[in-house]
């Protein structure tokens, strides 16, 4: 069995959650000795497809046609396109129609979560759809008492600053509005915001919150993993108000290094992220001050030991196996 893993534009996003999957869909082949290739010349018995753009779906019809076996990676929905950059609501209605082309072309399709996969058969496609976490490389991300020091040191921050970090891209269903608006709110706490996209392909509203000048706010830019795993270890809190996700790797890496974490309490994180649990949940701005003041001042219970259950549930090594198994049963059908 050979797998070509398939990215249309894949040095485009490299720096997103997209690139992040692509990573850890190879790591998971090697770990489990699958043979895959990334040269669309080579000979091949199922391809894995991972965006929906032109170059993939011709790739997917030449592939149907020679008789190979397609996997089609459903990491984008209508749903968390309509709040991403400039225009993308109108033309949201369009984007689902393509997507529904895209996907239907897979013999299978592999979607992130339960979540996901709901919202994919709520469109009407009728192939057979996995719900399979993106993953994380548990060996990287870990709880590590010498990395607070590092990160720190790297952002000069005392020992004793209360800080709060959020991670994304540049784009409005991130909740990087919000975001500003909690730094606003809570001038004693120091915010750090990891990420970046072209500030000219978003929102006004964005670009407005992304020049905001607050002393206690910082936009970090983007940075490698290891800075990330610093800055779990190193910040008091993981805020993520993102409104709407396929997944959202960010908070299992959270979760990895039990760091706590407050979450925007949406449909995605039910079935395996618990409000008081495993992670705190806020549902409006008001909640989301009003818990970020109870954890920085732990004035509630620390839920690192169960947060590290839902990452070590979704380390690679696991991935991998099932990956493998979908792999095996496509080729069976």
């Amino acid at each position: 069995m050979k797998v070509l893993l398939y990215t249309e534009g894949e040095k485009l996003f490299a720096k997103s959650g997209l690139g992040k999957a692509i990573k850890h869909q190879m790591r998971a082949l090697e770990y489990e000795k699958v043979e895959y290739t990334t040269n669309i010349k080579d000979d091949y018995d199922i391809v894995h497809i991972n965006f929906y753009g032109p170059n993939s779906f011709t790739l997917a019809k030449i592939a149907r046609k020679k008789g190979k076996k397609i996997v089609y990676h459903a990491h984008s929905t209508e749903e968390d396109f309509k709040k991403g950059f400039i225009f993308s609501k109108q033309i949201a209605p369009a984007f689902k129609k393509w997507l529904i082309r895209c996907y239907s072309l897979g013999d299978v399709i592999i979607t992130p979560t339960p979540y996901s996969k709901r919202l994919l058969e709520g469109y009407g496609i009728t192939k057979k759809i996995y719900a399979l976490s993106n993953g994380i490389e548990l060996d990287k991300f870990k709880r590590d008492s010498k990395k607070r020091k590092i990160f720190r040191d790297r952002y000069h921050l005392t020992d004793d600053e209360k800080v709060i970090i959020g991670v994304g891209l540049y784009i409005e269903r991130k909740g990087i509005i919000d975001f500003v608006e909690l730094a606003k709110r809570l001038p004693e706490y120091k915010f750090i915001w990891f990420g970046y996209s072209p500030l000219s392909a978003t929102t006004k509203n964005v670009k407005k919150a992304v020049n905001t000048k607050l002393d206690n706010l910082l936009f970090a830019g983007y940075v490698e993993q290891t800075v990330i795993v610093e800055a779990m270890n190193g910040c008091d809190l993981y805020v993520f108000p993102t409104w709407e996700e396929t997944e959202g790797i960010p908070i299992i890496e959270a979760c990895a290094c039990k760091t706590p974490a407050l979450i925007r309490d949406i449909p995605v994180f039910e079935e395996w992220l618990e409000d008081g649990v495993n992670v705190y949940k806020a549902k409006d701005l008001d909640e989301f001050e009003r818990k970020i003041k109870q954890i920085i001042q732990k004035k509630v219970p620390d839920l690192g030991e169960e947060a590290y259950k839902v990452a070590k549930e979704r380390d690679i090594k696991k991935i991998g196996k099932s990956l493998k198994k979908i792999y095996e049963d496509v080729l069976n059908q």
